[in-house]
């Protein structure tokens, strides 16, 4: 006998807020470094067509304890890090990487004739795997599997995905921290998407526009963090864009000092000790 779905509704909203970064980037910030949001950590957006607030980028600088996924959708980022990785990522492509026990790195920026437009999600390592070897992956626009169901599209960076319907997707990124899932979906006008979840971290960041989750509305640069349940309900009179995450809290503690997250102070000093040392890259 079927079941009827078990509608997820808002249990919390978060505001991002400006800040700067690297060299004088302005972003839009929302962070939970409390385990609120457990695996995730923090989500930054990157956008304006003004050079002057991004093309500073983000020089050298050192993560540990974490995975970051950066995905665009205009313009551009080039990394480099300590481990000979060199790669540029274009509008729908992403780049993961595994921070582990320590990696260098740097992030400048590309332009487009929209400017520049992306993210950068923090995922926390559980502590098995915060001193595991670093690695890193790009991820092109067309390895990504795509959802659609009438006015709606799913593109899926990673995890796995279904719709009420039944039909679903696996993102090429299958190793992200706490079972992490990660989807950006666009809604045309009058575009409605049900999507089959029971994570028990699920929240949505609308970056576009005006999205209804289970009815309520969510604005541009607001989190919706979602209550228990196994579906997702989201619909947009006038048309949206947002990012959709779901993962396995941890339910560890965490230490957090500038790009280093570990689990006890004593680990900060530690992975401060050993970057003024130069050991991240020896």
């Amino acid at each position: 006998m079927a079941t009827s779905p078990r509608i997820r509704h808002i249990e919390g909203r978060l505001q991002s807020h400006p800040s700067q970064d690297g060299d004088g980037v302005h972003i839009q910030r929302i962070h939970r470094f409390d385990g609120e949001l457990d695996p995730f950590l923090m989500l930054d957006e990157l956008g304006s067509d003004r050079p002057d607030d991004y093309i500073g980028g983000f020089p050298p600088h050192p993560h540990r304890g974490i995975q970051t996924l950066t995905y665009i959708v205009h313009g551009g980022i080039t990394h480099e890090d300590h481990l000979g990785h060199r790669s540029s990522i274009q509008a729908g492509d992403a780049q993961w990487m595994h921070t582990g026990r320590g990696i260098v790195h740097s992030e400048m920026p590309l332009s487009d004739s929209q400017g520049l437009h992306g993210f950068q999600l923090w995922l926390n390592l559980p502590a098995r795997e915060k001193m595991s070897e670093p690695r890193y992956r790009d991820v092109r626009s067309d390895e990504m599997p795509r959802l659609t169901a009438g006015k709606a599209e799913l593109i899926a960076l990673g995890g796995d995905w279904t719709t009420q319907a039944g039909d679903s997707v696996a993102g090429p990124l299958e190793s992200l921290a706490g079972n992490g899932a990660v989807a950006h979906v666009r809604l045309a006008a009058g575009g409605e998407l049900s999507l089959a979840t029971s994570r028990e971290t699920l929240a949505v960041y609308v970056f576009e526009g005006a999205l209804q989750i289970a009815g309520e509305e969510v604005v541009a640069g607001q989190l919706a963090r979602l209550g228990d349940g196994d579906t997702l309900a989201l619909a947009s009179p006038e048309g949206a864009q947002c990012l959709v995450l779901a993962g396995t809290p941890h339910g560890e503690p965490i230490a957090h000092y500038g790009p280093f997250v570990m689990n006890h102070a004593h680990e900060i000093d530690q992975a401060l000790r050993d970057y003024r040392g130069g050991r991240f890259t020896g």
